[in-house]
């Protein structure tokens, strides 16, 4: 690598943020936009920073060597999803008149000229503010409930309304969706009158704020989600949200948000924060509205996420309150209110912890240890001091290991990477090394061609008995590295879902550091500079890592993580290198997923799960909702009573064994763990492969002996 590259940070993980990198938006200053007196216009530090951003793409990206000539047509494409991808605002005659910068926009970017993002963005602002006024004016006839139609809530396949006339039916769909919604959750008209007021007001206020900076930045995320997924632009208030984000030190509720169409979905629950210890917010949850403490409720649909950040973050101790739509709901509601405690995230709470399964097998009882990882993670600095104690994800685990030994012999270990979406490289590599006795763990590729390999030097196991892997599509980056190396090696059994795919590694430039002036804050690119390689050789990048015995879990695994993700890497495959697998698993693994297999059809748990995934399969695809009130409310009332004949009353308010804090017992808490059941499974999973391999010695590896010493 360039020596003369600025300081970065390697990042290789899918960053743990309150806010993802490629979704920032920085509030900045506001510009009220009015037309008479000028529309928003590019800064001349804007032009320099395009400059540098191009510099660094063409010459470092991974994949810049097959940028091609639909580049414009991608970042044409990729802007008019990040102003408008549900299609609300725009209309084909619209796109048709924006067409004339379609073939031109990355030959404009590359000469830092910005007019045509600017035009593009002016234009998006002007219609944002006739059909917010449009709205208003709706609300003042009111809505016949009892006609059957439909509101298409997913507009992002279907074609722009083709004219301002079909766009005014769209969105008195629209609006009388959002009153049913507030109507089936008992609202009175005229309260109902009042908050969509506000609602679509907000709305158009919070449009006609955006400064100069945003529209730039809203472009240069266009243009690197044109070359792959992560690679992205940070201003420099996404990256003061950032560091803050890595520091960890910012109190909160713990959750990664995003926003889909006009919506601030969580898309993932920090391990160890408030969200997470609370247990009723879930990933796919929308939240519609944020208040503080008993303050009123404040609509935040079709805020930018960073102001919505803003109003969930607070001092700690304080309660933020979220409405939200259930992720099992969708967007036919109705609406919950869940109140958090704000806390700083613990890391203490994101630390590996154990327990131990006791798994009938034959005639006795197996004792299973289970080691959960929620990241990978390491003191760098207390590393590099050679601090006796420092923290690590390694130490850790290997002290749990041998805590649970010294309770009672261990028949066999799960570590549990389910939700775990990296971390330190390095971390990756000493973790294997507890279960292999030395070797290579992963290949890394860089831009330049040059393939390096880590290895782990450690002589000896810190368990060298039989090992399973449970591991969820959100299972990542180092995640999938370790993983990979124990199916590889035939170290363990790999059980659960596909991961996530993402094979590849982002360095952070920070752009300031070439900046013409002390004052002037440029921001920073993350920008896709490696990829990762199993040792087998094939990547994990868009494939992820197949588990040897898959649980039944929604949906296709094409259709979600890495290999979802528009314009993601191909999976790739260079030579293997040279190392020694400890046995082939194939036999008992085949042994293993027929019993498996039997008990999914005949466990009672299974069985009501299957009709779980069924009910979901049936309705993932749906893209809208009816507009009769009799006919929601009833999908409504058959939906709760799905959920009370699966659960009870006050019982888990999704299937994955969460327990609804307000109405949890003793006997509930104690039971919490046993409704893991896919924990439970790869126990049962690991105890039948030592009962198939009870004359082959295939799973325990008999000639290097567990070791008790600690890394350096």
């Amino acid at each position: 690598m360039n020596s003369k590259l600025p300081r970065t940070l390697l990042l290789g993980l899918i960053a743990v943020l309150a806010v993802p990198a490629a979704v920032f938006l920085a509030p900045g200053q506001a510009t009220v936009i009015d037309q008479n007196a000028g529309l928003l216009a590019p800064k001349s530090e804007h032009r320099f920073a395009t400059r540098l951003a191009n510099r660094f793409i063409r010459s470092y990206h991974y994949h810049r060597d097959e940028f091609n000539g639909n580049m414009s047509d991608r970042i044409f494409e990729q802007y008019l999803s990040l102003l408008d991808g549900n299609r609300l605002y725009f209309t084909a005659a619209d796109v048709a008149d924006l067409e004339r910068y379609r073939e031109h926009l990355y030959e404009a970017l590359r000469s830092a000229d910005l007019e045509p993002a600017f035009d593009i963005f002016n234009r998006y602002v002007r219609r944002v503010e006739e059909r917010t006024q449009f709205a208003l004016g709706l609300l003042e006839q009111g809505f016949d409930f009892s006609t059957d139609e439909e509101y298409y809530f997913d507009r992002t396949e279907l074609p722009w309304a083709s004219d301002r006339a079909e766009l005014d039916d769209v969105w008195r769909r629209r609006v009388k969706n959002d009153w049913l919604l507030l109507k089936l959750a008992d609202q009175e008209d005229v309260d109902i009158v009042e908050t969509l007021s506000q609602r679509y007001s907000n709305l158009n206020r919070r449009i006609s704020e955006f400064n100069s900076e945003d529209v730039f930045q809203f472009f240069m995320n266009a243009y690197t989600r044109s070359i792959e997924p992560h690679s992205a632009y940070m201003g420099p208030r996404s990256v003061d949200n950032f560091e803050i984000s890595m520091r960890l030190s910012l109190d909160g509720i713990g959750a990664m948000l995003q926003r889909e169409t006009e919506y601030t979905t969580v898309m993932e629950i920090v391990p160890g924060g408030p969200a997470d210890m609370d247990g009723r917010l879930q990933p796919g949850d929308r939240i519609v509205g944020v208040a503080q403490g008993d303050d009123e409720m404040v609509e935040v649909i079709g805020w930018r996420l960073d102001d919505v950040v803003s109003l969930i973050r607070g001092e700690r101790e304080t309660v933020v309150r979220l409405r939200v739509l259930p992720a099992e709901t969708g967007l036919s509601g109705p609406t919950r209110e869940i109140d958090i405690t704000r806390d700083q995230v613990r890391l203490e709470e994101q630390a590996a912890s154990r327990d131990v399964l006791e798994v009938p097998s034959g005639d006795k009882t197996l004792r299973i240890g289970v080691v959960r990882v929620p990241v990978f993670y390491v003191d760098f600095q207390g590393r590099a001091a050679n601090e006796p104690n420092y923290r690590s994800s390694t130490r850790d685990v290997r002290r749990l290991i041998n805590e649970m030994q010294s309770e009672g012999a261990l028949d066999g270990l799960v570590v549990d990477l389910r939700g775990n979406g990296g971390g330190a490289l390095l971390e990756a590599t000493t973790m294997t090394g507890l279960f292999i006795d030395e070797g290579p763990v992963v290949q890394v590729r860089d831009s330049q061609g040059r393939v390096t390999l880590e290895r782990d030097r450690e002589p000896g196991m810190a368990w060298n008995g039989p090992l399973a892997v449970l591991v969820d599509r959100r299972s990542a980056s180092a995640s999938e590295i370790f993983a990979a190396a124990i199916q590889d090696y035939g170290r363990g059994v790999i059980v659960g879902e596909t991961t996530f795919g993402k094979g590849t590694v982002q360095n952070l430039i920070n752009l300031d550091e070439f900046s013409r002036s002390e004052n002037a804050r440029l921001g920073q690119i993350k920008l896709t500079m490696a990829q990762f390689y199993r040792i087998a050789g094939g990547s994990t990048q868009s494939r992820g890592v197949v588990p040897d015995i898959v649980l039944p879990t929604p949906g296709d695994p094409a259709d979600f993580g890495e290999s979802a993700l528009e314009f993601a890497l191909p999976w790739g495959e260079i030579d293997p290198t040279d190392f020694e697998p400890f046995a082939d698993l194939s036999g008992l693994i085949a042994l293993a997923r027929d019993r498996h297999e039997l008990r999914l059809q005949e466990d009672e748990e299974f069985v009501r799960l299957a009709e779980d995934l069924s009910e979901w399969e049936a309705n993932r695809d749906r893209r809208a909702v009816s507009l009769n009130l009799d006919v929601r409310r009833q999908e409504m009332e058959k939906a709760e009573a799905r959920r009370v004949a699966r659960f009870g009353h006050g019982g888990p308010t999704s299937p994955n064994g969460l327990i609804d804090e307000a109405t949890e017992t003793d006997e509930d808490a104690e039971d919490e763990e046993a409704s893991d059941l896919f924990l439970t499974e790869t126990g049962r999973i690991l105890a039948d492969l030592i009962e198939f391999d009870r004359d082959k010695h295939l799973l325990a590896h008999r000639s290097a002996a567990a070791s008790a010493v600690p890394l350096d």
